[in-house]
């Protein structure tokens, strides 16, 4: 999610996004250990892990010595964590905050490091590497096992008010916009009322997932639909962040896809004359927003490795 993905859906929903409630605002840079343009491995992992790696490695550095993340080290310091995505939960994002894996599609790998968590709450895709794997292992039955209720689609996502819960909504990744309906804000506000149980705190990563793919697939009628869905979950923490007074919210991309520019375009329409000089990922730095108490220290420009010092300072996590 670049500029021009962010101002397409803001240029389509009527000149106002939700996350211009932000009141700071900067740049990350995104390049990764090996190259100037990242994967979602290598950029996810910088923002969780505070580490340059090589693309398509998750969670450790380029040595592939595994490195805690912000959500790692939140959940050992008695925080609450948890992630949703419009992906399946072993996808490159999601898996950076949670496994350590030499490469970003070992997706049976990535789900087992699920259970070497801690993890209160995640929601996304990604049945079939819990339950219908190579090694015959039934992954969810060993998550019951740690008292973990599992739940299959988003009415029994909604119904679980506190306890650990993973949602595997699908088989494998999540259907696009607006096939998914109200999915990933309705999940972030399950998994936001779970969390906020806690009175020391929590951790939430949530992904807007499939703006990428619309990237990829240089459609930029899909990215809108899909920026709007991330914008309307946004809006919803935002509101949370805004009633509780101190939560902080950050709001960035591990790189652009498309390289899009927006020629022409019209207020209230998802037509536009949008162009994609790429099918992949560019190598320019990403936009950042940031609300609450904290967030002047997001603003500028920001290398993509410094969010987790940042964060473990602000939330005064130990080693």
């Amino acid at each position: 999610m670049g500029l021009a993905q962010i101002y397409a859906g803001m240029v389509a929903n009527g000149n106002s996004l939700q996350l211009e409630r932000c009141t700071y605002s900067g740049f990350s840079k995104t390049y990764s250990a090996n190259n100037f343009t990242t994967d979602s491995g290598a950029g996810g992992t910088a923002l969780a892990c505070g580490i340059k790696t090589k693309n398509g490695m998750i969670g450790m550095g380029p040595d592939s010595v595994a490195v805690a993340s912000i959500l790692e080290l939140s959940e050992k310091n008695k925080l609450s964590t948890g992630i949703v995505v419009a992906c399946a939960v072993t996808h490159a994002t999601p898996a950076s905050f949670i496994a350590h894996q030499v490469n970003r599609d070992m997706n049976e790998e990535i789900a087992t490091d699920y259970l070497k968590s801690d993890i209160d709450v995640f929601i996304g895709g990604g049945r079939k590497y819990f339950e219908d794997r190579t090694d015959g292992r039934n992954l969810t039955n060993e998550l019951k096992a740690k008292n973990y209720q599992i739940a299959y689609d988003l009415n029994a996502v909604k119904a679980i008010k506190s306890g650990k819960l993973a949602g595997l909504l699908y088989e494998d990744q999540n259907p696009g916009m607006p096939e998914r309906g109200s999915m990933l804000p309705d999940a972030t506000l399950a998994a936001i009322d779970i969390l906020a149980n806690n009175k020391k705190g929590f951790f939430l990563m949530i992904e807007g997932s499939q703006i990428d793919w619309a990237g990829h697939d240089n459609n930029s009628v899909q990215m809108i639909k899909e920026v709007l869905d991330f914008d309307q979950t946004i809006g919803h923490v935002l509101d949370f962040a805004k009633k509780d007074g101190n939560t902080l919210v950050i709001i960035t991309a591990d790189h652009e896809t498309g390289g899009m520019t927006i020629l022409n375009g019209k207020f209230n329409s998802d037509k536009m004359n949008a162009l994609f000089s790429t099918k992949n990922h560019s190598g320019v730095p990403v936009p950042v927003f940031a609300y609450g108490p904290g967030a002047e220290n997001f603003s500028g420009f920001m290398e993509n490795i410094s969010f987790k010092a940042k964060l473990q300072k602000l939330l005064n996590l130990k080693n």
